[in-house]
């Protein structure tokens, strides 16, 4: 039997170069990316995802959808890196780790979408919470998640590393608007009843994310304090490989938080911070925008895909 055939569709951004970096020495697949001079030619990739065994999309949101629509074949399966399709009930959503069984229905799926970056984070703290009942769906969440600047793509790592560097910004605000695309999907897969303040922003280095969330205890119901939240988050990620939940000892002994201390893997560390004086809580993840975020993460469902080939 030969290898299934993965087709990259769009590897020239940060996340596509990167899976392809992680895929190109495999030798249980056959990895196939179009020459430069068919990329832009609507049935030549039409033809190339058709003839494929699993499809991984790297495209902006519209050539995502274009993409998809464009498969005829009934064999094709797919895993969209885009936001086009992560709130779309057809599609399952690509986060192994996020309830009990999602692992199993990402390994069988035809249309898989891959997280966000931020949402990954997000979702990654506040669903287990919400599902364990200890989180009300209707808390007024915030949330606060500084990147690097390869989230922003290959005009961002251009903006800092080309010739204009000097003058980058060293940190940055944005989505003042309040109307990051991002957030239905939080909203979403995180079980929230209503939609949340997000709240990005870019700093000065290539990859990684920290993101945090802030919780008062007063609204929540009794009995609920930190260390039952890190209880709780402890029990739902035990034995899951890529997602960590420090200990509380080695949580309270920290002084800051690195958001690029996992670079280069696909793993994330939630923690759990607690002033018990002031009734406060602080959720936080710390991961690799282009590992879990992005581009490790694609390769997590490929190879669950891979063990359910049809």
């Amino acid at each position: 039997m030969s290898s299934p055939i993965v087709f990259i569709d769009g590897d020239q951004g940060t996340t596509g170069l990167q899976i392809h970096e992680r895929l190109r020495n495999r030798t249980d697949i056959r990895l196939f990316t179009l020459p430069a001079a068919d990329r832009k030619d609507p049935q030549r990739r039409a033809e190339a995802i058709n003839a494929c065994d699993i499809a991984i999309l790297c495209l902006p949101d519209a050539a995502a959808r274009e993409a998809a629509n464009s498969i005829t074949n009934p064999a094709v399966r797919v895993i969209d890196a885009s936001s086009a399709h992560r709130t779309h009930p057809d599609w399952t959503y690509g986060f192994p780790e996020m309830t009990k069984g999602q692992s199993e229905r990402i390994a069988r799926a035809r249309r898989v979408t891959n997280p966000g970056c931020y949402p990954t984070g997000a979702i990654g703290l506040l669903h287990p919470l919400v599902q364990a009942g200890l989180l009300p769906d209707h808390y007024p969440i915030s949330i606060h998640a500084v990147s690097g600047y390869s989230g922003q793509g290959r005009a961002g790592v251009e903006k800092h590393e080309g010739p204009e560097a000097i003058s980058a910004p060293a940190f940055q605000v944005y989505g003042l608007e309040l109307a990051h695309k991002h957030t239905p999907e939080i909203q979403q897969h995180a079980g929230l009843a209503q939609r949340p303040i997000f709240v990005p922003a870019y700093g000065a280095f290539r990859q990684g994310i920290v993101l945090t969330v802030p919780l008062a205890l007063r609204l929540l119901a009794p009995g609920v304090d930190g260390r039952v939240l890190h209880t709780c988050l402890s029990r739902h990620y035990a034995g899951m490989p890529h997602v960590s939940v420090l200990p509380l000892s080695e949580s309270s002994a920290l002084k800051h938080l690195d958001p690029q201390v996992l670079n280069g893997t696909n793993d994330m560390y939630l923690s759990v911070f607690q002033n018990e004086a002031h009734g406060q809580v602080l959720l936080s993840a710390v991961f690799d925008n282009l590992g879990k975020g992005a581009s490790g993460a694609a390769v997590q469902n490929l190879d669950l895909m891979l063990t359910h080939q049809q």
